[in-house]
Parts: C-alpha cells; structure tokens; sequence
C-alpha cells in the first residue's frame, strides 16, 4: 500500500492534469530516490542530496542523459510543487550515454511483420507506421477521431498535452470499418450491462451519458473490464501496451527480421521514409507533434540517403575504359570489387 506521502504526490499530479504514464514514472523515481537517501522523508534532505542521486545514476547506473533527465524533473516537481521548495543551480555528474539513433525498418521489413500479424495487430501496427503514432497514441484512439472521408486521425492529448492531427492511409479503411464496428458491439454489450467506457478526466461527471455514446468507444477495447486507475469504477478500458510488444516480438521471430525491433520503431521509420520520398522536415514534424525541429532532424543522420539527395562520393567514383591495358587505379579496384 502507498504511502500517503507518496499518494498525496499522486494526488497531486492528477490535479495538474498528468498522464498516467507520466504519473508512473515520476513515483518511481521518487522512490528510488527516498531509498538512496536512507528512506528519509525528502524534506530533510536538499540539493546536495540530489546532486549525490543524480550523479549515482550516471556513475553507477550508467544511465542515458534522457533518463537522468526524467529523474531530474521528477524530483524538481517533488521539492517544487509538493515541498514548495526553490533548488536553484545544481551542479552534478553529466551521463555520458548519448541519445542513439533510432532503429529504422525498411519498407520490406515492415511488409515482412504485417503480414504474419492478425487482422487487429496488422491495424495497430499500420497505424504506428503510416500514421507516425506511438503505441499509447494508437490505443487510445476512439471512434470520433477517426475521419475515413478525410483520411485523417487526432490524436487527442498527446505528448505534451498537445493534440494534432495526422495522415492515415486509405489502405487501412476496410480494417478500421471492421474495427470500429466491432467496438461498437463491445459497447452496445456492455451498456447492456451496466457498464460504459472509461471516460478522461471528470467528463463521466459532466456528460453521465457520454460513457455508452458510439463516438467515445476506443478502437482497440480491452477484452476485459477493469477499474478505471483513477475513479476506480469498472469499465472498458483500451488494450494495455503489453499486449502490443507480445504480438510484435511473435511477428518480428517468425518474419525473420533481426534488427532490434519495438513498438516505436514503427514510428521511427514513418519519419525517416517521409524523408527519403522527399517530404519537408518542417511537415514530418508536424505529424509526428515535435515542438522543436532540432528533434526531429535525427532521422536525416538515420537515412543513408539524406532527404536532401546527398549521396556518398564513392558511387562518384569514375569507372576505367573497358580493355585498358594500364593498371587500374585503387579506387577504381575498390568500385570493382564492390560492384561484383
């Protein structure tokens, strides 16, 4: 059972308005961090404390610069928002394991996952990949923010708190007619029961009726009910993220593809063939919800091929006259041997 320091911190959050996932995460690292510091209430400790924990991870823990920073913001919020305490400029260890790049599939190695999945992974997945979508993203979706006349999704409440609309594939319309029939089944069903969808914030409050409305079903519908994680009321809650790996590390052995392959590699490789075919940064980073352009410049070092047409010299290289009896230059015998 949580503290009720640590379950007023939950608490807390909610108010803000902070995803689960986020939630999650932060909780964890303040635990991690009440145990480094000898199971102490985080009052008694300050600055130099965190400084300590912070560079234990990099030292010791050898984690990645992103992770520290996620550790970092979670303790910020504790002092700051929870303990009202200012922390100023601190001064700790630097992880030195960059930020790697991305996984790309190429597009046959897409093809190759797709087609050894079910009709439902085979959508989930082909929303991930045509439509830049991360797993949370996709299984989040409801009915409403499907448009098939336009050929588009919103993705509500993304990473951020920023909503925006992305492209979706006329390829995926027979699959998504099937799915957002079947959702609406799943629903009839359950308001049969008494039991509705798990609504967002207070909006099961303000709209009582909301809950059995076709438009709020999720698209992927777990196959059980459950307590919602906030109100603790049983309803129909999307499919959990665990669900998607499973399926995807089944397809990815029996595909044959041996690259180290996650739900966001479908994601990654969304963006990097957007570029190869020619579209703008500026648009990549739209549909993918970037704020910063500088995130999503990281796939133009992916591509062999940049998206600008920069090619490598060694295809450059000029190729010796048939029948020359001179003896060839290195870099013609290396064109050569490359070529064979």
């Amino acid at each position: 059972m949580a503290s009720p320091f640590l379950a007023d911190i939950r608490t807390q959050m909610q108010l803000r308005g902070y995803s689960l996932r986020t939630i999650k995460t932060y909780l964890y690292w303040i635990r991690r961090f009440i145990h480094f510091i000898g199971k102490r209430h985080p009052g008694e400790a300050g600055v130099k404390e965190i400084e300590a924990f912070l560079t234990h991870l990099a030292a010791n823990g050898h984690v990645s610069v992103n992770t520290q920073k996620t550790a970092l913001n979670a303790l910020v919020f504790l002092y700051q928002k929870v303990l009202k305490r200012e922390l100023g400029d601190m001064g700790f260890r630097l992880a030195n394991r960059q930020r790697s790049l991305p996984v790309v599939l190429s597009a046959g190695e897409v093809a190759r996952i797709l087609a050894v999945m079910s009709e439902r992974d085979q959508l989930a997945f082909g929303l991930m990949y045509g439509s830049g979508l991360r797993v949370s993203e996709v299984l989040r979706l409801r009915l409403q923010d499907i448009d098939l006349e336009r050929l588009a999704v919103v993705v509500r409440d993304g990473k951020g708190k920023k909503d925006r609309q992305t492209l979706l594939s006329a390829v995926l319309r027979p699959s998504l007619e099937r799915a957002m029939a079947q959702a609406m089944n799943v629903q009839k069903a359950d308001a049969e029961s008494g039991i509705g969808t798990a609504m967002p914030d207070a909006l099961d409050r303000k709209y009582p009726r909301a809950c059995v409305s076709p438009g709020w079903a999720f698209l992927f519908p777990s196959t059980t009910w459950c307590n919602h994680p906030v109100t603790k009321v049983v309803c129909r809650y999307h499919l959990h993220p665990s669900v998607m790996r499973k399926a995807l590390q089944k397809a990815v052995k029996t595909a044959g593809v041996y690259k180290r392959v996650n739900c966001h590699t479908f994601r990654h490789s969304f963006a990097t063939h957007l570029l190869q075919s020619g579209t703008d940064i500026r648009t990549v980073q739209e549909l993918l919800g970037h704020n910063d352009v500088k995130t999503t410049q990281i796939y133009t070092h992916v591509i062999g091929q940049h998206y600008a047409g920069t090619v490598s010299p060694l295809g450059e290289l000029p190729v010796a006259p048939k029948n020359t009896v001179q003896e060839p230059r290195a870099g013609y015998a290396l064109h050569r041997l490359l070529a064979a």
